[in-house]
């Protein structure tokens, strides 16, 4: 921690571990633009400034917020820690807090061991340099081998917080015996900024459907990694067969993670596959950041979507979604907020998911209405979120005083 001689407030380096200001998944940028909007808001409240460094994976963009200082840390490298050659290292012990987010739902083994092992080497690391770990919410686990959940049992319980995002994470934390120092919140990204648009007054509803190249192609691996009981790419087909029909709606094709380098990743691709198969479809223009993403959604009248972070971008702006769920992230955060309005990809046949994303098409103002209260539940779980942000930064700062005030008189103090 530093002192500002101009502003006369301790200013606190906070590190945002596995966020990214640069990913072409919009949902881990949303995650970083949110954290750093609720660390400036609990930053004005502790009496404190605070700067950052990101540490994360990079793409091919870049939406860091104007006004904030910010730097893009050292990448992350096993290799590099063991041979004492880290600039992670280095970044990491001028953090006065570090604040993992885990990219929203990476905290896990279903993605493969190698993102494991980084994921829980780094938290190891942050540990080991004595700074406050956070876990920031998101989802915890599943570890399905017992090697990983002994490990990360042991490294969250060194954790300073562990904030689970929705109510099935929390309850595997009690599963795992991680009990002493956790909460149960909600996705930051409800906090995202966008803006207000005006409303279209040509009479047609606007219907966006969020398609994801991730189910488009099956998975990484191209064979239905997530065992899902419906058909997607016959889904997306089928709903766009129903709605480009319709002369009341103008459907939009709506992506949220475009990476370049990854095609079966991307959402472009198999939008640009099905524009082609159903030119009545209109596809939204390329969006510059996540705030610039929610601030489109905010301006339909109904979404359908399997990329979780487009449909909280809808929800938390009012817009009746159906997210349609290809893991257990989705329900456990949407139930948590009294959202039962999912369909769910990995119970429902292809027929069935069609019939319920109809059904919320038609009752959108039902959702709407339950929307409404599940924002007010999301407003207080971030609420509580911030305060203890406000908190750990206040006990950072007074903690970085005493330690000043000990080497002032010449007191021995410890690293």
């Amino acid at each position: 921690m530093k002192h500002d001689a101009h502003a006369h407030q301790p200013v606190l380096t906070i590190g945002l571990l596995w966020h990214s200001l640069s990913s072409d998944n919009l949902g881990v940028g949303a995650l970083t633009e949110s954290q750093i909007a609720i660390c400036e808001a609990a930053a004005l409240a502790a009496d404190v400034r605070v700067r950052f460094i990101v540490f994360g994976t990079q793409g091919g963009s870049s939406y860091a917020p104007a006004g904030s200082d910010i730097t893009i840390g050292e990448r992350v490298s096993i290799k590099r820690m063991l041979t004492g050659r880290s600039g992670f290292l280095r970044q990491v012990e001028q953090c006065d807090l570090v604040l993992d987010i885990g990219e929203g739902d990476s905290f896990a083994d279903i993605y493969g061991n190698t993102r494991f092992i980084f994921q829980i080497a780094s938290k190891i690391a942050v540990i080991a340099k004595r700074k406050p770990l956070i876990l920031s919410p998101q989802t915890i686990g599943p570890f399905k081998q017992a090697w990983a959940r002994i490990i990360a049992a042991a490294v969250m319980r060194r954790c300073a917080r562990v904030f689970a995002r929705d109510t099935l994470s929390a309850d595997y934390l009690v599963k795992l015996a991680v009990t002493g120092n956790t909460d149960e919140v909600i996705d930051v990204a409800f906090r995202l900024p966008y803006t207000s648009l005006p409303a279209h007054t040509d009479g047609r509803l606007r219907v966006g459907l969020n398609v994801s190249g991730l189910m488009f192609s099956g998975g990484y691996t191209g064979g239905n990694q997530f065992g899902l009981t419906l058909d997607y790419p016959a889904l997306m087909r089928k709903l766009l067969a129903a709605w480009t029909h319709r002369s009341d709606i103008e459907v939009w094709l709506v992506p949220h993670v475009i990476p370049d380098a990854l095609p079966a990743d991307d959402d472009r691709i198999a939008i640009r596959a099905l524009a082609a198969e159903f030119p009545a479809a209109r596809v939204a223009p390329e969006f510059k950041s996540p705030s610039d993403a929610k601030t489109f959604i905010a301006g339909l009248d109904f979404l359908t979507g399997a990329r979780m972070h487009a449909c909280i971008a809808a929800f938390s702006s009012g817009v009746p979604v159906v997210p349609l769920a290809y893991s257990r992230k989705f329900e456990g955060l949407f139930s948590s907020l009294g959202y039962d309005w999912v369909a769910d990809g990995a119970r429902l046949s292809t027929d069935e998911a069609f019939e319920k994303i109809e059904q919320g098409l038609a009752r959108r103002q039902e959702l709407k209405a339950e929307i409404e209260c599940g924002n007010a539940i999301a407003r207080e779980k971030i609420g509580r979120y911030q305060a203890h942000l406000a908190e750990a930064m206040r006990t950072c700062a007074q903690s970085s005083r005493a330690h000043e005030a000990d080497i002032h008189d010449g007191r021995h103090v410890g690293p």
